[in-house]
């Protein structure tokens, strides 16, 4: 984790007060215990899945909705990482990718059976965590982000290579394949934590910040550098991915509607994207969506500690790509 990561963290926690770091101490241990018992080579790729989950950006989203402290809380926290960090080794699956978070990934590692199982293990356990609760609601509320996860995958893969992808598409896919599951995660603390009231409110807040993360990654992806990405620069650009900003390239610039072949191609084809502006609008439209998020916690019942702390969480999404 970087040194700006490392405080943007250290601030979120200091708002939260020390019951967020117990929760996420709580969620660690959980996570850890949960790649054990399913036989070593499952244990062992689950086991390094986890370790590599950088700032646990989900849970600590479901803990600073909850108003109340509750014993679900934490298998809630596990559920919600658990199943992003399945859609993770499934993507990498479907990418054929070589690199997560600057560590070699299960495809590469074990191969595309290992990475297979390792996610389906994962998405099974996050499941077995949140009935445990023995909450139908909550449930229900992965299971429609796990869907919307899937929608959203197939829509990636439909428009793939796709020069007439619109960015209202675009922004339809975001929402599913990453936002869903920070609006559940959201809904989810306001579940548990004794706020029911507040989980349409909370899980708007969730789908915005959501939807301006996936937006400020893609401009990360072709902005790079490798050493903050963890992946090689223009990686999207490789398997076909449209983002954002190469819709927004093509319509001042329709030459870039060329497939691209190799690393030297995309980090060609990312500098080419760089020179239409592309990059800066594309911040500028996921800055009004982290504004909708922090709009969205306006005149909610909230602690004045847990409100700062979301806001701080929304700010850090903008610092981590600044």
């Amino acid at each position: 984790m970087s040194n700006t990561a490392q405080a943007q963290l250290g601030a979120v926690l200091a708002a939260g007060g020390p019951e967020l770091g117990e929760l996420l101490e709580r969620t660690e241990e959980r996570l850890a215990r949960v790649a054990e018992g399913h036989g070593e080579r499952l244990a062992h790729h689950a086991g390094g899945t986890l370790a590599a989950g950088g700032k646990r950006l989900r849970p600590m989203l479901l803990f600073l909705c909850a108003s109340e402290l509750d014993e679900r809380l934490v298998a809630a926290g596990v559920a919600v990482e658990l199943l992003h960090m399945a859609t993770l080794v499934h993507d990498d699956v479907l990418d054929a990718a070589e690199l997560r978070r600057g560590r070699a990934t299960v495809f590469a590692e074990g191969g595309r059976g290992a990475a297979a199982a390792t996610g389906d293990l994962l998405f099974s356990r996050a499941f077995a965590e949140l009935a445990a609760t023995e909450s139908e609601e909550a449930v229900r509320a992965l299971s429609a982000a796990s869907s919307a996860l899937a929608r959203g995958e197939l829509m990636q893969r439909a428009d793939a290579w796709d020069g007439e992808v619109t960015p209202e598409r675009y922004l339809e896919r975001c929402r599913l394949k990453t936002a869903s599951l920070f609006e559940a995660s959201c809904r989810l603390g306001a579940l548990f934590g004794g706020r029911p009231e507040l989980a349409d409110r909370l899980g708007s807040f969730g789908e915005r910040l959501g939807v301006a993360f996936q937006m400020l990654d893609d401009v990360l992806d072709v902005s790079g550098p490798p050493e903050r990405t963890g992946k090689p620069r223009g990686a999207d650009l490789l398997d076909g991915t449209v983002t954002l900003p190469l819709i927004l390239a093509r319509e001042r610039d329709p030459s870039l509607a060329v497939p691209v072949r190799c690393a030297e191609e995309a980090a060609a084809v990312c500098d080419r994207i760089a020179a239409t502006g592309a990059l800066e609008d594309a911040r500028e439209r996921a800055l009004g969506y982290v504004g909708e998020a922090k709009r969205a916690l306006d005149g909610v019942a909230l602690s004045d500690q847990r409100a700062r702390a979301l806001q701080l969480v929304a700010d850090g999404v903008v610092e981590r790509y600044a």
